[in-house]
């Protein structure tokens, strides 16, 4: 019985020192939980809920690094955009119109794509679509972000997209810089044509700041940035 009590009593001791170090373990547990959770909701657009600029990069490499030649990276920018928040809705009406155009890239996109919105009226897709696929897919991304968008009382806004996109078996590479400026430079090409343009390698020569365009709105103060 002694001999019994003796070894019990070490064991409860190292259950209580157990016990002891679990406490404070959960806690950091529960906390990295909530951080991890509060990190994820800090990279998406509050207005879309689309990923940011560094959640979309992450994700599109992992698209692009997996699927190589059948992956696609895609570059948006909504055309007269300033007028629509100028407009009678105001900033309203542009809001409306920034949350319509994110549920229809994700749409478009499917649930394995990313999206996101990389500023203002800029938005970017990754997704897998191969070259078969990719000009029905573009025609059809075309016609649906053309589409009016309903917004306060009912008024609908005329709504109109630029779209550039970019492969890597197009471009020799799965850099997403090199298809991202690729890409843009494609858009840039076919701005207000109605139509996507998908980049040839002519297009990721052209001069660049941080991926995007020379001398397209904001290049500047970026360069300046960096």
């Amino acid at each position: 019985m002694a001999s019994t009590a003796r070894l019990q009593a070490p064991i409860g001791q190292r259950a209580l020192f157990i016990t002891t170090l679990a406490v404070p373990l959960t806690g950091w547990t529960v906390h990295a939980l909530a951080l991890h959770r509060k990190l994820a909701a800090a990279r998406r657009d509050p207005l879309t809920g689309l990923l940011g600029r560094d959640g979309f990069t992450t994700r599109a490499r992992q698209i692009t690094d997996r699927y190589g030649d059948s992956a696609l990276v895609v570059l948006v920018d909504l055309d007269h955009f300033k007028q629509i928040n100028d407009g009678p809705g105001g900033h309203a009406a542009g809001d409306r119109v920034l949350a319509a155009t994110a549920t229809r890239l994700t749409a478009w996109a499917g649930s394995r794509g990313a999206v996101g919105r990389l500023g203002g009226d800029e938005f970017a897709v990754a997704a897998r679509i191969g070259p078969a696929r990719r000009e029905l897919r573009l025609a059809q991304l075309t016609k649906l972000l053309a589409q009016p968008v309903q917004v306060e009382d009912g008024v609908l806004v005329d709504v109109a997209a630029s779209i550039g996109a970019a492969s890597p078996d197009g471009l020799g590479t799965t850099d997403l810089s090199v298809l991202q400026r690729a890409a843009d430079a494609a858009m840039y090409a076919g701005k207000h044509t109605s139509r996507a343009v998908l980049a040839t390698p002519q297009h990721a020569t052209v001069p660049s700041i941080n991926g995007r365009r020379a001398g397209r709105p904001g290049t500047d103060s970026l360069g300046r940035a960096a």
